[in-house]
């Protein structure tokens, strides 16, 4: 008996999304099948490049048209992606994010963090599963991503009078460390320091993007509050360190956005542990252990993840190379990977379960 796209279709809604809870065939993942005698194939697009369950759902995907159309069929799932996006693009605050699909803030709660250098191994990491991602260095007064990406021309201005973001590993970038000279410092008050960040977002031609991270300064001020109100944030991330005195600045990280509406997709626990490379068997809880962990179980958020506190990955963010660039990679470089992964992954099930998001409104009493 010949096989038929129904059979394949009703085989395929038996393939249940784990993050999504929901069927393939209900959220519209299945195109382009084709059927020749007993070959199947067809194509699953998925929600994120980075889907870390990309294979078991290749998988179940082929295990379900042998078990319930075929036995003898050939099937091949060709393995897609599309991002969906969040933000109402209408309430941009110009057509020039009309590209940008999700806007992901990274914060912390206290300086010393790394949390730049997190923001900018998921950058990459995300950028090297396929993704077009860009990244804005929101930090006006310290900004560190030129160093960090070894890139240090300055943004080219378009016909349109807007700016070029410089591109490296994949990753679209803007810092006002691009645009002053490295050992000059910015002295301005809050408001030019606001109406520079929407500069970078509203005046600069970023294209088509699936991610745009923002690399947030620490703490809970006057950038965060204009981010939130000029762009309609996706979500954010937290970093952190274990110890208590970074805790209480992560908790208060979460407690902002969450006062803003804007959904924590996780906390990421940096220099959790050292090991040393002699003994790689051997953790020293350096700072604490678990804080992090345990904090995003009191708060009810996820837990993306820890990262061992390494000299290669310091070394790396002085000298332009993000410890996900290596070929051999590092303990810390593979824990940035599984946290970009988790991170897309939250992006997808908060982009399925929520509305999409607006800019903010603040009114103070």
């Amino acid at each position: 008996m010949a096989i038929t796209k129904d059979q394949v279709l009703e085989a395929l809604g038996n393939v249940i999304d784990p993050d999504l809870g929901k069927d393939l065939v209900t959220l519209n993942m299945i195109e382009d099948i084709v059927i020749e005698g007993k070959k199947v194939a067809f194509t699953v697009n998925l929600t994120t490049p980075a889907c870390p369950m990309k294979e078991e759902i290749q998988r179940a995907c082929e295990n379900a048209i042998k078990h319930l159309v075929d036995t003898e069929a050939e099937v091949h799932a060709n393995m897609s992606s599309q991002v969906q996006q969040s933000q109402k693009m209408e309430d941009a605050e110009s057509d020039t994010l009309s590209g940008v699909k999700n806007i992901i803030a990274i914060a912390s709660g206290k300086g010393g963090v790394g949390k730049s250098t997190v923001t900018v191994n998921l950058a990459v990491a995300l950028a090297q599963t396929g993704a077009k991602v860009g990244l804005v260095d929101t930090d006006i007064y310290g900004p560190s991503i030129p160093t960090m990406f070894d890139v240090h021309d300055r943004p080219n201005i378009n016909t349109r009078r807007k700016l070029i973001p410089l591109e490296k590993y994949g990753v679209k970038l803007l810092s006002m460390g691009l645009l002053v000279d490295q050992d000059q410092a910015v002295v301005w008050r809050g408001p030019m320091v606001s109406s520079a960040v929407k500069q970078f977002l509203s005046e600069a031609e970023w294209g088509e993007l699936d991610y745009l991270l923002m690399d947030l300064p620490p703490g809970t001020g006057d950038i965060q509050l204009t981010i939130v109100q000029t762009v309609p944030l996706t979500g954010a991330v937290i970093v952190s360190t274990p110890q208590d005195v970074a805790l209480d600045d992560a908790r208060k990280g979460v407690a902002m956005f969450n006062k803003v509406n804007v959904p924590v997709l996780g906390i990421v626990e940096n220099m959790a542990y050292f090991t040393p490379p002699d003994m790689p068997d051997k953790k020293y809880h350096i700072f604490g252990k678990d804080g992090a962990r345990n904090l995003a179980t009191k708060l009810n958020v996820p837990f993306l993840g820890e990262v061992p506190l390494e000299q290669s990955v310091r070394e790396g963010a002085d000298n332009g190379r993000p410890a996900v660039v290596e070929k051999d990679l590092s303990p810390a470089a593979v824990a940035f990977k599984e946290i970009a992964n988790r991170t897309a992954q939250q992006i997808s099930i908060r982009n399925a379960s929520q509305d999409p998001t607006d800019k903010i409104e603040i009114k103070f009493k």
